[in-house]
């Protein structure tokens, strides 16, 4: 808090004509809370999506492929994808993988056509788990559920504009492609450019998919305009 009651009472806000106010600030790491990775947040053999060498990323930010360049997109419709409950689970375990042929099955059962621009939510139930534990655990960078690189080939073929899951990173941990860390983050960030989300809280939504019987929705979900940033937290919103 930078002004509260306590100001107020103790008269710092005297010199103002009767109004008195509380105001607050908040420093936070950009990709601590739910958010989406920027196309500047990640590299491979020193290059980020289009070719754009590490020069590109200073200490004053990105030049290009920064969060602030789709502040004003990722809004449309958006697709939940409940893989626990296709499965007939609560939640998936950790090291669990969800590869591109189970993202179709899943859709199919669901009733859900996928569409060319879509935003894809995928869930796994991890919120779920840790919730129903009392405690986040191993959530932060731990073993996870998630996705399989062979997922890459579901959301290439179906021209997926931006997906997201309610892990930490993504993908399963640990990862499905020895010898290389977060592969998934390369093939869809770097090289099709790709925006992906994390720790997004599904269990809201999946629920009312449930009752509403769909699992499509106008859906919204834009970036903080942060110049040059790599990544930035987000509130997003499904309406039905």
């Amino acid at each position: 808090m930078l002004q509260d009651g306590g100001d107020i009472a103790l008269g710092a806000q005297d010199n103002i004509p009767l109004l008195r106010y509380t105001d607050d600030a908040v420093s936070m790491p950009l990709q601590c809370g739910t958010q989406w990775d920027a196309l500047a947040h990640i590299f491979y053999r020193g290059k980020m999506y289009n070719g754009h060498g590490l020069d590109r990323v200073t200490s004053t930010g990105a030049t290009v492929n920064s969060i602030d360049r789709i502040a004003d997109g990722v809004v449309g419709r958006g697709v939940l994808l409940d893989i626990p409950r296709h499965r007939g689970l609560s939640w998936l375990e950790a090291g669990d993988s969800i590869d591109d042929i189970e993202l179709a099955e899943c859709a199919a059962a669901q009733g859900v056509e996928i569409r060319s621009g879509d935003i894809v939510l995928v869930r796994t139930g991890q919120i779920a788990q840790v919730r129903s534990t009392g405690s986040w655990g191993q959530y932060d960078s731990g073993p996870a559920p998630g996705l399989g690189v062979s997922a890459a080939h579901w959301f290439a073929s179906n021209e997926i504009a931006a997906l997201a899951t309610d892990t930490w990173g993504a993908e399963v941990l640990p990862n499905d492609i020895p010898g290389v860390f977060q592969p998934l983050h390369l093939i869809l960030l770097v090289n099709a450019g790709m925006t992906i989300g994390e720790i997004f809280d599904l269990e809201g939504l999946a629920v009312a998919c449930q009752e509403e019987g769909r699992y499509d929705f106008f859906f919204s979900a834009p970036p903080l305009p942060i110049t040059g940033a790599v990544g930035s937290p987000i509130n997003p919103l499904a309406v039905f």
